[in-house]
C-alpha cells in the first residue's frame, strides 16, 4: 500500500472475507488482498480499430508483405523494397520518412538498414478457459512470476504468463510442459484453474530491448519502449518504435509521431491523447457476448440462423462481416472472417461452425468453384495449433469429435 500512496495509484486492502465474497473462485487460503485499478483489453478490436482509423486518415495497409531491402543513399532511405509472402511480387515504396514499428522483427528490419538493436526475445504462453471465472483481473502478489494473473474478457478468462528466452521470433509455440506449469502455478491463487477446460493455448514473443548486463533473467528487464531516432547509425530518416506493451502501445504512437513530426517540421499537437480511437464496423464483432445480443434484439432474429452456437454468430452476421471486408478490399476467408469476430473463438473451435459458415457462403454466392475445402482446413488448422499444448480432460474428447468429423466424414487431411 505503502508503494501505491508513493506512486500514486488508488490502493484499498481487502478483508479475507471481502476479497472472496468478490472473487467466489479465489483460494481460501490467502493472506492478503488489495485493489487497485485495473482493466483488460480486447486486442483483436484495439488493432482493427487502429488500422481502419489510419486508412481514413489515407494510409494504405499492405498485408503480408514484409520490408526485404533498403536503398539509402547519403545517409537517407531513399526507398524501401516490399515482397508479397504469398506471391512474391515485390514492389517500391518511396517515403520521407520510415518507422520501423516491427516488434520482435525491429533488429532484423534495423539491420537491412545497417543499424544495430541489441534485443532479447521473452516468449510468454497464456490458456483461455472455456467460461469466465472472475469479475476482475486477479493478480497474485508477488515477484513477477509464471502464471500470476488471471484476465477476464467477456465470456471467458485468460490465465498466463511465462517468460522463456527464444532465439528466434519465428519459430516458437506453446508446450505441454509449460501449460502444466501454467495450471499448477494458478491453481494455488484460482483451485478450480486445475480441473477447468481449457480451449486454447497461444503464445507471443516480447521485443525486449537489452541494457547494461542482462543478468537475473528476461523478467528483469526493462519492459519500457524504446525509442530510437538511429543518428548513431548514420541515417537521418529511419526511426525504430520498440519493447513496450500494449498497455503502452497508444504512448509509443503519440512519442514516434512527436519526432516524425519534428523532422518534417510539423507544430500541430497530437492529439492521442485527447481523443479516442472512432468505433468502427471493422472491431466491432470481436467484441465477446455481442452477437447473441445483437441477435436478440432483431425483430427477425427467428429467420436468422445461428451458425456458430459456441458465440451465437448468425448469418446476418456472417454477411455483414464480409460485406466490410469486401468494401475494404479484404478475402472474406474463415480465417479473416475469424479474426474479426469470434468465430471459431468457442468451445468447439471451429468444428462445427467452420462447415456452417462455409455452406452459408456457398449458398449466398460468396464462395464458389473449390475454394472452400482448403479455406476449411486453414481455418481449423489454425485453430489446431492452440489445442494441441492442452489435450486432455473435455478438449480432448472435443478434438476427437473435430478430427472424426473432418478427416473420418468430410476426408480432411488437417496437421
Amino acid at each position: 500500500p505503502q508503494c501505491c500512496k508513493e506512486s500514486g495509484v488508488a490502493c484499498n486492502e481487502l478483508s479475507r472475507d471481502e476479497a472472496v465474497e468478490r472473487e467466489p473462485a479465489l483460494s481460501r487460503d490467502i493472506i492478503a488482498a488489495f485493489e487497485v485499478e485495473d482493466g483488460a483489453i480486447d486486442p483483436f478490436m484495439f488493432s482493427l480499430e487502429n488500422m481502419a482509423h489510419a486508412k481514413s486518415l489515407g494510409a494504405r495497409l499492405f498485408c503480408h508483405t514484409q520490408v526485404v531491402k533498403f536503398d539509402i543513399r547519403n545517409n537517407h532511405i531513399h526507398k524501401a523494397i516490399l515482397k508479397d509472402t504469398r506471391t512474391g511480387e515485390k514492389k517500391t515504396v518511396l517515403a520521407k520518412q520510415v518507422i520501423n514499428a516491427s516488434g520482435a522483427w525491429a533488429a532484423g528490419v534495423a539491420k537491412l538498414a545497417g543499424a544495430h538493436i541489441d534485443m532479447i526475445f521473452s516468449m510468454g504462453t497464456l490458456l483461455v478457459t472455456q467460461s469466465r471465472l472472475a469479475n476482475g483481473v486477479i493478480n497474485r502478489l508477488r515477484p513477477p512470476s509464471d502464471a500470476d494473473i488471471l484476465v477476464p474478457g467477456g465470456t471467458v478468462s485468460i490465465l498466463g504468463t511465462t517468460s522463456i528466452r527464444i532465439q528466434d521470433p519465428d519459430r516458437f509455440s506453446p508446450t505441454v510442459p509449460e501449460t502444466d506449469l501454467i495450471v499448477s502455478q494458478g491453481a494455488q491463487m484460482i483451485p478450480s484453474l486445475e480441473d477447468t477446460r481449457y480451449i486454447r493455448a497461444y503464445s507471443g514473443v516480447r521485443p525486449l530491448v537489452k541494457s547494461g548486463s542482462g543478468q537475473g533473467g528476461d523478467r528483469n528487464v526493462s519492459r519500457g519502449f524504446s525509442l530510437l531516432d538511429h543518428k548513431e547509425d548514420h541515417l537521418d530518416n529511419f526511426i525504430t518504435i520498440t519493447g513496450g506493451k500494449v498497455t503502452t502501445a497508444r504512448l509509443m504512437a503519440e512519442k514516434t509521431s512527436d519526432l516524425v513530426c519534428r523532422r518534417l517540421g510539423s507544430t500541430r499537437p497530437c492529439l492521442t491523447r485527447t481523443e479516442p480511437l472512432p468505433v468502427t464496423m471493422e472491431g466491432k464483432w470481436t467484441e465477446p457476448g455481442i452477437a447473441p445480443r445483437e441477435w436478440i434484439k432483431r425483430e427477425s432474429s427467428a429467420k436468422d440462423l445461428i451458425l456458430c452456437e459456441c458465440e451465437m454468430i448468425s448469418q446476418s452476421t456472417i454477411n455483414t462481416i464480409v460485406k466490410e471486408m469486401k468494401k475494404c478490399g479484404g478475402n472474406p476467408d474463415l480465417l479473416n472472417i475469424g479474426k474479426r469476430s469470434r468465430l471459431g473463438k468457442g468451445s468447439c473451435q471451429g468444428a462445427f461452425c467452420s462447415a456452417r459458415v462455409m455452406a452459408h457462403m456457398y449458398n449466398t454466392d460468396q464462395k464458389s468453384k473449390k475454394e472452400g475445402i482448403p479455406d476449411i482446413k486453414a481455418f481449423l488448422n489454425e485453430r489446431w495449433k492452440g489445442q494441441r499444448p492442452i489435450f486432455w480432460g473435455n478438449q480432448l474428447v472435443q478434438a476427437e469429435l473435430t478430427e472424426a468429423m473432418h478427416c473420418g466424414l468430410f476426408d480432411l487431411e488437417l496437421h
